[in-house]
């Protein structure tokens, strides 16, 4: 019972509206200022990194939202007097073992599907490997990249959906507003302007997997560690020009941008796949009710774990 571990804090409805509220507005003014501006956000960016060095943005970009964690996790200590254990997992501890799994399984099958198009389209890709830049963004990203997912991970997947859980007691609500917020987040991107708003498919596509994941395994672990993956591997391995992370990866994708089939395919293909991975290996079962169940009162709550600890 994941949104019901909120009831272990100090509740009140509206701790959980003052973070979202903030975020969104800041990322909304991100928005608004991009539209407004004459320059393109790819080309700000390229600006940025001519003048102070590709290192210097990424640690200007993953900053913020490295203190952003520090600001929920705070929030969630000292206003919902809730423990981190409590927002990141219904188990009763933080499961170590399922974060690095699924850090290693989405790590590795995304250095081999780039492996795989790195061999078939040479032609698309320009070895960027240098020793002593790559040692300085490898630090960067190890220390700062897991901070900025985290952050993503412990504001929509869990204080959003916890709070909009024990609002609504639904599960789909906080399903499906989270994953949605979660995609249009990134519509201030480079990517989305390169491409086009059809990419949030992507996001929003991805918003709605790391949270069925975080549902069914009634825990944030596995979508902690895809998260930090899915990031770190691909500042590591491959930069673009127009991308949000331009650095010093070992390739550099010089092929035309095109929306193409390969963006629907993680979202519709390679996604469902982990699902099942993960639902085999956790033995998930009751998917109705994980995902469109509904979540209990305070008192039931209450209820049920005094039971579990007169049967322990």
């Amino acid at each position: 019972m994941y949104i019901e571990q909120g009831y272990k804090g100090n509740i009140g409805v509206w701790k959980y509206f003052v973070l979202p509220i903030g975020f969104i507005a800041f990322m909304a003014l991100n928005y608004v200022a991009m539209l407004a501006s004459p320059v393109s956000t790819e080309e700000m960016l390229n600006n940025m990194i001519e003048k102070l060095g590709s290192n210097i943005v990424l640690i200007t970009l993953l900053a913020p939202l490295a203190v952003g964690l520090l600001i929920v996790l705070g929030w969630t200590v000292l206003v919902h007097q809730q423990s981190i254990v409590s927002l990141t997992t219904s188990r009763r501890r933080i499961d170590w073992k399922r974060i690095f799994y699924a850090f290693f399984l989405w790590g590795g099958i995304t250095v081999f599907l780039t492996g795989i198009d790195v061999y078939f389209s040479p032609d698309d890709y320009v070895l960027n490997f240098d020793i002593s830049k790559f040692v300085v963004l490898a630090i960067i990203g190890i220390l700062l990249i897991p901070l900025q997912t985290s952050f993503e991970e412990y504001m929509f997947r869990a204080h959003m959906m916890q709070g909009l859980g024990i609002l609504t007691k639904r599960k789909w609500v906080p399903l499906v507003v989270t994953s949605i917020l979660f995609g249009v987040m990134h519509i201030a991107n480079p990517e989305v302007e390169k491409l086009g708003y059809q990419i949030m498919v992507f996001y929003i596509g991805t918003g709605f997997f790391l949270g069925i994941i975080t549902l069914m395994d009634e825990g944030l672990e596995l979508a902690l560690g895809f998260h930090a993956a899915n990031n770190l591997i691909a500042a590591l391995l491959v930069t673009a020009d127009w991308t949000a992370f331009t650095t010093d990866s070992i390739y550099r994708d010089v092929s035309d941008p095109v929306l193409g089939w390969d963006v629907l395919i993680p979202v519709f293909v390679i996604f469902p796949i982990i699902t099942l991975i993960f639902a085999r290996k956790y033995g998930w079962n009751n998917w109705k009710d994980r995902l469109f169940g509904k979540v209990l009162s305070k008192e039931e709550f209450v209820a049920l774990q005094t039971d579990v600890k007169d049967l322990a």
